[in-house]
């Protein structure tokens, strides 16, 4: 006779789910922007995503016959600001840094999401989670490998793409905690929507003082980041409006598995023995945390 288990215990929570389907989808999303990035300025990349990803959110909206101009409009615009400035931190760095490098650096953004929640939302994480997040960050270490840790002294890292990698991470963490905020008022893809409109708009500018036309292939790739963002911020919102921001972002290091197989499957990058262990690290301590009530 099959006994039954606790929900929690039987798997992970809803919103572990949607954080985990938006770790999957940013991989994606990072691989496209890597290749994209070779020829094309990481602020033309961070434009057409946005359109694309305007469009998507829109016509969702519509099909769903919501209100896209939301409940706290000044607190969108300020959710798609921060994400704006985020994304082309980001999106800098990963161009102008070796990949694993700029992936670390990121995925620092955790860390300042937790502090930030516990000053912004009052949200304190218990003693067994804040261990879990700690290692879950050293397998992204061991994953990553970035060359100032591990290609000894002197990297050669560009000073001004660390800066703007590890300015992204802070930004990324705001953006992250106002999600959480906002998710007690606002539907998901009217948050989704306001970053697409925010980012799109302030994209112009720079866009037009200076384009690089794509070919056929950058534009199937731009296309495709725009489409792997849609799906990765809309798992993302969701999963920030049913988790506590701590919690929720320490299973985003499943970006980094995932990133580690694109890196195989596309470019033939086979791990080592040490990325295999930061890899274990990650997914145990993902597991663990998805199955842990929260307090």
């Amino acid at each position: 006779m099959r006994t039954m288990l606790p929900a929690e215990t039987r798997s992970f929570s809803v919103g572990l789910q949607y954080m985990a389907a938006a770790a999957f989808f940013f991989s994606v999303m990072s691989l496209l922007v890597k290749i994209a990035g070779q020829r094309l300025p990481s602020y033309e990349v961070v434009f057409i995503r946005s359109a694309v990803l305007l469009v998507t959110s829109y016509g969702m909206l519509r099909r769903r016959r919501l209100d896209p101009r939301g409940n706290h409009r000044r607190l969108l615009i300020l959710r798609g600001l921060l994400g704006f400035f985020a994304l082309n931190c980001f999106y800098y760095a990963l161009i102008h840094l070796p990949l694993a490098d700029a992936t670390v650096i990121q995925f620092t953004n955790p860390t300042f999401t937790a502090i930030i929640a516990v000053w912004v939302l009052a949200e304190w994480i218990g003693a067994k989670e804040v261990g879990l997040i700690l290692v879950s960050l050293a397998g992204v270490v061991l994953v990553a490998q970035p060359t100032a840790l591990f290609g000894g002294v002197g990297s050669g890292l560009d000073p001004l793409a660390v800066g703007a990698a590890l300015a992204g991470a802070v930004l990324s963490a705001s953006a992250w905690v106002v999600t959480r905020k906002l998710g007690r008022t606002e539907a998901s893809l009217v948050i989704v929507f306001y970053f697409a409109l925010v980012s799109t708009l302030c994209s112009i500018p720079p866009v037009m003082a200076r384009f690089v036309a794509p070919n056929a292939l950058e534009w199937l790739l731009l296309v495709g980041v725009g489409v792997a963002t849609h799906f990765g911020q809309l798992n993302l919102t969701r999963g920030l409006k049913m988790e506590k921001a701590g919690r929720a972002a320490a299973v985003c290091y499943l970006q980094i598995v995932f990133a580690a197989t694109w890196g195989l499957m596309f470019f033939s990058e086979i791990p080592n023995i040490l990325s295999i262990a930061g890899a274990l690290l990650i997914m145990g301590s993902t597991f663990i945390l998805g199955r842990t009530p929260a307090e």
